[in-house]
């Protein structure tokens, strides 16, 4: 594989109300090459919502991508989450493995086909 073309990377962080849920945005983003790889995590979230404390068992996505594809990323997520304020959190990514870098840049790179 080339070295990494693009340069920029980020990680995106949202989270589910459940399993199947975390799944079809998983499978969404994949399918129309948002990002190239995405993890989930079975999570129990704390948080302020209306005025009161909430406890509520989650799926966390940790989903990697090139700075080129984030706003688009951000759209699909935005379309697509059930939530009426998802969470979107993106971090930068300043290292990584050049291998695993390129890889991020050739299965994300926008093609007229999508996944086979």
């Amino acid at each position: 594989m080339n070295a990494s073309k693009s340069g920029s990377y980020c990680m995106v962080v949202t989270t589910a109300p459940d399993r199947t849920g975390a799944e079809n945005l998983a499978e969404g983003i994949l399918y129309n090459r948002l990002a190239a790889c995405v993890q989930m995590s079975d999570i129990r979230s704390f948080f302020l919502w209306d005025g009161a404390l909430q406890k509520e068992g989650e799926v966390a996505l940790y989903i990697k991508t090139t700075e080129k594809r984030y706003c688009a990323l951000e759209a699909y997520i935005r379309e697509y989450h059930p939530y009426d304020v998802p969470e979107i959190i993106k971090l930068p990514v300043t290292g990584g493995l050049p291998g695993y870098l390129a890889w991020l840049d050739s299965t994300t790179e926008e093609k007229s086909n999508n996944i086979e």
